[in-house]
């Protein structure tokens, strides 16, 4: 016993606990006391039966056949707390005695149904975002989910890949600030977990938004520099906020599936930030690796065991496999106890050891979810989460006019909620019609089908009850012609006085298995624009989206371009605030909107060549451009309009020399010259000119949202230090390299005004 409780105690100093801790005690006890078979349990981790996130579904039989043997450490996807709580009975009783962890795909809201993390991001608001994390753990904890698949923190530079939707932009230093808020958000900001807090999943680790041609799984090429100046930063600073667990990604990177790579997973996540929690592979990306080329399942198992991943999701690689591995000297008895000992400890900081069922109280799940309140709330961050692209004057509409509301999207409750939402409630998402008829007389037309290619329009809208429900017969679609929806249409934008266009992608065109090479408004919608346009009325385009689109026509011809993103359980009602001026729009893009699919990977952070030709500027022959668009987006990062007007005067700079210790003040005074209040969100950027490696044209180092009443003016303020300037070089090495610099300042990464400050 002397020798086990010496080995205990090395181990957890290897896994960066201190071994004097109360916790460590009691884990190093239980694991005294648990067989080989019920340590590799605690590994595995099933969907709950029926749920569906990859191709294997778990039959419900399977789960209670696994917990009775002692092989289960975790179910995830269910939010019944009366099935979860008779599943942790069977587990208590069972094997070793240990609960399990119970997870689920938190997206954007539990129930009460926030806009997707993509249009999040547009509000440049942290503490709003800090609070819908705040709301949705304190529902999910109510409904017996303790662990949430969540923040989904990649960087995606190319708006072909579906899943940019469930991400925070392109840029990482906001997506870092992105990640801090949601990890606050739902774990808080102390130690310990409170009944209504959540461990948190960052996903996916790492670099998965940097998949080759935006396709999707698909493999990632960069180099380690690049990684960590464009791409790594949201996963670290979610460490730093004090994450509890990570999912490895699908891509590979350097050649190793990241799910087995030592480097992401060991050597940056865990010694170079110091992340101590625990780390789970994507569903069956254990068995995935297999098609990589990397090994059979047992071999990929015992590589994935020893690179640093600690749960196998779905792929019963660790279950099936370890113990044979551990016989035959592929794997140590430290790697499987290293492993078991993290999800051990996720379980005691939970309180799962002291109170099983901590999380399944059925008087929370009757009166913390879906409240009145939680509704409210999500009207309120829908405000600031829809990006003006244009307006001609036509916006906002004045209450009585009579309306046209025409599109496929108009009257889709589900495409309000938008990718990943689990909501029992989606189907209750307050549509587009819904909301503007409550405020002004409105008539409504489909308008057009969803795409004309009859066979892909029912693959987008029924495969995944195809693919998992036998039998499945999908609803007719094209039973009216499209000349006929276009017609009824038209007849009721000539009788209206103003038409709304609800156009864009249903939810299944976008989120994960969602990659598109052609991010055009579908061809038949385009039909109904054009027809809407020959009418003569003023055409307002309301887009729903999960990506970035091409709309060099519609920003030609529309009136006006709401881009509305999937905004939620109260999405139809705050598009209309914002169409009749009852919200002032404030958000602000946090991706690029390519003119054409061809550009494609855009983004404003690129570095220079050494023929540079500027973005707005035609062809020139022998300069790095393309002889048949501009190289610069539709719509910039960081862009978005208002219905007020802001002026700002010349940037200052406290001093225009800095020594390495030291800091400068950059400042700039805003003014509402329009007649509205309204918030605008302050810029800041820089650029290294001259470094030991080629650095970007632009880098988002600050920003500020600010309230301005019409009228008024606003002194804005960012602090300058090494940090702001700081970059990793080749040899890896964060630093800050004494020379020029162009500091930015500016409503959007286009429109900025810049100084020179020198370091010393």
């Amino acid at each position: 016993m002397k020798r086990l409780i010496v080995v205990f105690a090395a181990l957890c100093v290897l896994a960066g606990c201190s071994q004097n801790s109360e916790m460590d005690r009691y884990i190093n006890r239980l694991m005294d006391g648990m067989t080989l078979e019920q340590k590799i349990g605690q590994l595995n981790l099933h969907s709950a039966s029926g749920f569906i996130s990859a191709a294997r579904v778990t039959e419900e039989d399977e789960n209670v056949k696994l917990l009775k043997a002692g092989e289960l450490g975790g179910l995830y996807g269910s939010g019944d707390v009366e099935y979860l709580r008779k599943i942790q009975e069977i587990a208590l009783e069972s094997g070793a005695g240990i609960p399990l962890i119970t997870g689920m795909d938190v997206i954007h809201g539990c129930e009460t149904v926030f806009p997707i993390p993509l249009a999040l991001s547009t509000s440049w608001n942290m503490e709003l975002i800090e609070k819908t994390a705040r709301v949705a753990a304190t529902e999910a904890s109510a409904k017996g989910i303790n662990w949430v698949f969540s923040p989904m923190v990649d960087i995606c530079r190319d708006a072909r890949w579906g899943r940019i939707a469930e991400g925070g932009g392109e840029d990482p230093f906001l997506g870092g600030e992105i990640a801090k808020a949601m990890v606050y958000g739902y774990q808080g900001r102390d130690a310990e977990y409170a009944d209504d807090e959540v461990m948190t999943c960052v996903k996916h680790y790492a670099l998965y938004g940097g998949a080759e041609a935006g396709r999707d799984y698909n493999s990632v090429f960069l180099s380690r520099q690049e990684a960590l100046n464009g791409y790594l930063r949201p996963y670290q600073q979610a460490a730093y906020a004090g994450a509890g667990s990570y999912m490895s990604s699908f891509n590979e990177f350097e050649g190793i599936p990241a799910t087995m790579n030592p480097y992401l997973m060991d050597e940056l996540l865990r010694k170079d930030w110091g992340f101590d929690g625990f780390i789970v592979s994507d569903a069956t990306a254990i068995l995935e690796e297999v098609a990589h080329g990397i090994g059979d399942l047992q071999e990929v198992s015992a590589r994935s065991l020893q690179a640093g991943l600690d749960m196998d999701m779905n792929s019963d690689g660790f279950v099936g496999t370890l113990k044979k591995s551990l016989a035959e000297g592929r794997v140590s008895e430290a790697d499987i106890d290293r492993a078991c000992r993290r999800i051990l400890e996720a379980k005691y900081k939970l309180g799962l050891f002291e109170d099983p069922f901590r999380y399944l109280n059925p008087d929370r799940a009757a009166t913390d979810v879906y409240t009145p309140e939680n509704l409210a709330f999500a009207r309120e961050v829908s405000h600031e989460c829809q990006v003006l692209l244009k307006n001609d004057g036509v916006l906002p509409l004045k209450k009585g006019t009579r309306v046209a509301v025409v599109g496929p999207l108009a009257k889709d409750a589900t495409s309000m909620a938008g990718m990943w939402a689990t909501s029992s409630h989606n189907s209750e998402c307050f549509t587009l019609f819904d909301g503007i008829a409550e405020v002004t007389p409105a008539t409504y037309a489909e308008g057009s089908w969803l795409m004309k290619d009859k066979d892909l329009e029912e693959g987008i809208r029924f495969g995944m009850m195809r693919m998992f429900m036998p039998g499945f017969k999908a609803p007719a679609i094209h039973t009216v012609s499209q000349q006929q929806l276009i017609a009824e249409a038209v007849s009721n934008a000539r009788r209206a006085d103003v038409v709304i266009a609800c156009v864009g992608e249903i939810s299944t065109m976008n989120g994960e298995g969602a990659s598109r090479t052609d991010i055009s408004i579908p061809d038949a919608q385009q039909e109904l624009l054009k027809a809407l346009k020959a009418t003569g009325k003023p055409v307002v385009m309301v887009l729903v989206t999960g990506r970035p689109l091409t709309l060099g026509w519609e920003e030609e011809n529309m009136n006006a371009i709401l881009n509305v993103w999937s905004q939620g359980s109260e999405g139809g009602r705050a598009v209309a605030d914002v169409l009749f001026g009852d919200a002032n729009p404030s958000a602000k893009l946090t991706t690029s909107f390519p003119r054409s699919v061809g550009q494609l990977p855009l983004y404003y952070n690129h570095k220079n060549t050494g023929r540079p030709h500027p973005d707005y500027e035609p062809y020139r022959k022998f300069t790095s451009c393309y002889m048949d668009e501009l190289n610069g987006p539709l719509y910039p990062f960081g862009y978005g309009l208002s219905y007020t007007t802001y002026e700002y005067g010349p940037m200052e700079l406290s001093a225009t020399e800095m020594p390495l210790g030291g800091s400068v003040t950059a400042s700039v005074t805003v003014s509402n010259t329009g007649s509205r209040d309204g918030d605008e969100v302050v810029q800041l950027y820089i650029h290294d000119i001259y470094a030991s490696s080629t650095r970007p044209v632009q880098e988002l180092k600050g920003f500020r949202k600010v309230h301005i009443a019409a009228g008024e003016s606003v002194k804005v303020e960012f602090t300058l230090t090494a940090e702001e300037l700081s970059f990793y070089n080749h040899e890896l090495d964060w630093v800050c390299e004494p020379g020029e610099f162009e500091i930015m300042i500016g409503p959007n990464c286009r429109d900025i005004q810049t100084s020179i400050l020198t370091v010393l």
